[in-house]
């Protein structure tokens, strides 16, 4: 290659529902759990919840987990760092 820039398109964003379930999916968040990351998506730069240690299901951990990826599949990624895992 002569290190120039690639004539491979960057891939497009993805809609709303096919990044939510794409990143439910490689974080095995069962579906019927999206609505619970929803709230997030809505609020992408806002308070977030934190980890209680109470061992709920599903895990704050995994509702941002899956926020964060479906703003990144959508090409809105979070600005702000993200609460404390």
């Amino acid at each position: 290659m002569n290190g120039s820039v690639s004539d491979v398109p960057a891939p497009s964003p993805l809609a709303l529902e096919e990044a939510l379930n794409l990143a439910s999916a490689e974080h095995q968040l069962p579906s019927y759990y999206q609505s619970s990351v929803r709230p997030l998506l809505r609020d992408p730069e806002g308070r977030w919840p934190h980890c209680c240690g109470g061992g709920c299901e599903p895990c704050a951990q995994t509702l941002i987990r899956v926020a964060l990826r479906t703003l990144e599949l959508m090409g809105t990624p979070r600005q702000s760092p993200p609460p404390e895992f």
